[in-house]
């Protein structure tokens, strides 16, 4: 009988990923997960940075070699820790993390009040070609794969691997999202990461000679988020995509007769959507519906469709919790010169907080990260690092208020929009 013979993907980030399994191969051949391929990884980044068109497949093609690096790194070292009959649950769980994700998935997820975990748990375990693959290998594999999304795993060691404060999850797309925006701050010492990365009383931990480069890593994510993920040109994108959604919805609610609804969106909107037809959710169906409701009757939807394809997006000016009381007088504002502050006013606030403790929770993806010292006893990172103690426990929130800004032109009240809030702190996209 022929052996499987090893593929190879030629990668930027990890030069090579490995596939050394056949059921890994044909996990990636299924339709599922050839699907990521047509989500994009950074939702509408792409407007901000040019570069950002890179897909979930080739993230999720990442974590998987991350993860297998790690293993291979535990079994070339004989770690006795390492459980070595639970390698293949954390490969295939690395490789089919981001499985359930839908286009523009955090948008979607907000307006259709649904979870991408929640999805990539019906995929594994529903009528599809990933569980078929999975149940023909072994009947109780799909849910195990699904218990180390669920993070309930008896084995928390794969969890670890998988979600946590240092997973290979994090540590892919911080260099993946780097490389494609074009920009230095998501990048880190990854191989020396994978060098002192160890397995512990059924935990991960680093050895304390690896600390600088955990610290390098916890402040590159804390720039790509202030830098990359809450872009405010970004944001004001998914606000725009959000607001399409939400228009939509409300006209399919109020019996509004659309032109034309591709099957998986009208289903989207009745809140019935089966896993067949959300696996045929992809960025370019959801772009060819856009096309559609840009030639709709209704105004407002119309209006925003056009803003989110032509990149006609909401300015912004920053605003503090002082103003809060402000929100109510430029809501009136709007909807006494007939601009709906439903769909063209926003505050947003994203928030990040680097790195916590959660009171030692091993349960959460935000566990502690443990240094592994000489004598052989665990310290939390923290008490250890100047760096990062001076990072624990700050979350750091900003407030920017989105608005049409060529409307209230287009209307000569911009001006008296400005007498409201002070337009000084705006800034262009």
């Amino acid at each position: 009988m022929k052996l499987f013979e090893e593929k190879v993907f030629k990668d930027p980030i990890h030069q090579y990923i490995y596939v050394q399994e056949k059921i890994i191969w044909d996990l990636i051949n299924a339709k599922e997960f050839q699907r990521l391929r047509r989500i994009r990884q950074l939702g509408t980044s792409f407007l901000t940075f040019h570069g950002a068109e890179h897909s979930r497949f080739s993230h999720s093609l990442g974590v998987y070699e991350i993860t297998r690096k790690v293993i291979a790194q535990f079994e070339r070292n004989e770690y006795d820790e390492w459980p070595k009959e639970e390698r293949l649950v954390a490969l295939i769980a690395a490789l089919l993390h981001d499985i359930g994700h839908a286009p523009f998935s955090h948008s979607m997820e907000r307006v259709f009040q649904s979870h991408h975990e929640d999805w990539t748990k019906s995929i594994i375990l529903g009528d599809t070609e990933i569980n078929q693959l999975l149940t023909d290998f072994d009947r109780q594999l799909p849910m195990r794969i699904v218990d180390v999304i669920n993070k309930t795993y008896e084995k928390h060691i794969v969890v670890d691997l998988i979600s946590s404060q240092l997973d290979a999850d994090r540590m892919d797309y911080l260099l993946r999202d780097a490389y494609f925006t074009g920009v230095n701050y998501g990048t880190f010492d990854l191989e020396r990461i994978l060098r002192v990365i160890r397995p512990y009383n059924g935990k991960i931990v680093i050895k304390d000679s690896g600390m600088h480069a955990v610290e390098d890593y916890l402040m590159s994510r804390y720039q790509m988020y202030w830098q990359i993920y809450f872009h405010p040109v970004t944001r004001s994108g998914e606000i725009i995509l959000r607001k399409i959604f939400l228009r939509a919805k409300e006209l399919y609610q109020e019996g509004y007769s659309f032109s034309f609804l591709f099957s998986p969106i009208e289903k989207l909107m009745q809140q019935d959507i089966g896993v067949a037809d959300y696996i045929s959710l992809d960025e370019p169906l959801v772009y060819a519906q856009f096309h559609l409701w840009s030639k709709e009757n209704d105004s407002i939807l119309v209006d925003l469709t056009k803003r989110f394809l032509h990149r006609k997006l909401f300015k912004y000016i920053e605003i503090d919790s002082a103003d809060f009381h402000k929100i109510d007088l430029i809501k009136q504002f709007f909807s006494r010169h007939q601009v709906d502050p439903e769909y063209y006013l926003e505050i947003d606030s994203p928030s990040n907080l680097p790195y916590d403790t959660y009171g030692n929770n091993v349960e959460s993806e935000n566990s502690p990260i443990y240094l592994l010292n000489r004598q052989n006893d665990v310290e939390e990172i923290s008490t250890k690092s100047d760096i990062i103690s001076g990072i624990m426990g700050k979350r750091k929130t900003e407030y920017k208020l989105f608005f049409a800004m060529d409307y209230l032109k287009e209307k000569n009240i911009y001006n008296e929009f400005c007498e409201i809030v002070n337009c000084n702190r705006g800034e262009s996209n």
